[in-house]
């Protein structure tokens, strides 16, 4: 049966870059438009917060947001407000703040990658160097802690916290595992920080400033940490993608710049002789990337990368921790939000299907 009226509309499924099957169920797919308009109200608050006094800050603050973005933590808050009172206008404030917070992290991220390209477009940094791509993450940062203090020291300690662990999460990434750690546990514990606790502070925070029950807070959180490690595995796959279009970064972006990602440490897992002289073939490019030469000498070794098993590892693992995500929605409401949130773990470790 073709979906009608909202649910028929692929508009917001194509900006988040996701399946319009999360809001395709009989339940769910009449908060398609819920959402959408209340997407577009956080997009008026956005446009308004990314202005400043400096007009060079302006400039710099608004450059990655004009080049799109999926909105993703925006959806899920939007989402489980609809657990308590619904979208009001806190709710849009604490969407705005943790997509600022998400955006403040991508200029951040970029520099310690050394990516050249983010969404399309050329980074930050590369536009404008290291420094002010760092000082415009941070102030991106300092903006979404003053729309947080407007609503308490609740909000307050939502943003910090989640602060702390996307700080955290980028320091266990850059100093790596410890000397006899296992470096997929210590990667998974990165994503959860990095990625998951966003995600995770997206889905409490709707049901926080809607004045939702407060025993769904946990399940929520639990939840959006699973959804978002499933979210970035998958993004460990889509970074092989050989199509830019694809992912609005160059193929292999991150193992390019030495980041290892799932794919490349569960390769590291495999003894046969075909998967160690791939690893090696990997880490001989990083290495001669490093000294100057030219990143397409991992064009082979990468595309090697995308057909091998590891890589279908990689998304095995994407789906077992989506289970987990819907697993953590046991105790809400059987309804439309359950409905969505359940295509939405769905959703996310199918990007690449």
């Amino acid at each position: 049966m073709t979906p009608t009226s909202s649910a028929s509309d692929p508009g917001l499924a194509r900006r988040l870059g996701l399946t319009e099957r999360v809001f395709a169920g009989a339940k769910s797919r009449r908060l398609v438009r819920v959402v959408e308009d209340a997407l577009a109200l956080v997009e008026d608050k956005l446009a308004a917060e990314l202005s400043f006094a400096d007009g060079f800050a302006t400039t710099t603050g608004r450059y990655l947001y004009e080049a799109g973005g999926k909105r993703v933590r925006p959806m899920l808050a939007l989402l489980t407000a609809q657990l308590g009172d619904g979208v009001t206008p806190d709710v849009v404030e604490g969407a705005t703040a943790l997509e600022l917070t998400h955006l403040g992290s991508l200029y951040h991220d970029d520099v310690m990658d050394s990516a050249d390209v983010r969404r399309g477009v050329p980074s930050a940094h590369s536009v404008w160097g290291n420094n002010v791509a760092i000082l415009t993450g941070d102030l991106l940062f300092s903006r979404a802690s003053q729309i947080m203090a407007r609503h308490g020291e609740r909000a307050m300690r939502l943003q910090a916290d989640t602060f702390e662990r996307l700080v955290l999460g980028q320091l266990h990434e850059t100093v790596g595992p410890p000397a006899g750690a296992d470096p997929v546990a210590h990667y998974l514990g990165v994503l959860a920080d990095k990625t998951g606790s966003l995600i995770a502070a997206a889905a409490q925070a709707g049901v926080i400033f809607s004045n939702g029950p407060a025993e769904l807070e946990a399940p929520m959180t639990r939840f959006g940490e699973a959804a978002g490690v499933a979210f970035q595995l998958l993004d460990d796959v889509i970074d092989l993608s050989a199509d830019p279009d694809e992912t609005g970064k160059v193929p292999g972006t991150d193992l390019r710049a030495g980041v290892p990602t799932m794919p490349y440490l569960l390769l590291g897992q495999r003894s046969d002789a075909a998967s160690v002289d791939l690893r090696a073939r990997i880490d001989d490019g990083v290495a001669r990337i490093a000294d100057g030469a030219n990143t397409d000498v991992l064009d082979r070794p990468l595309a090697d990368l995308r057909e091998h098993a590891a890589t279908d590892a990689t998304r095995a693992l994407a789906h077992r921790w989506s289970t987990d995500a819907i697993t953590a929605l046991d105790p809400l409401p059987d309804g439309p939000v359950r409905e969505a949130l359940t295509r939405f773990a769905q959703a996310v470790a199918d990007r690449s299907s």
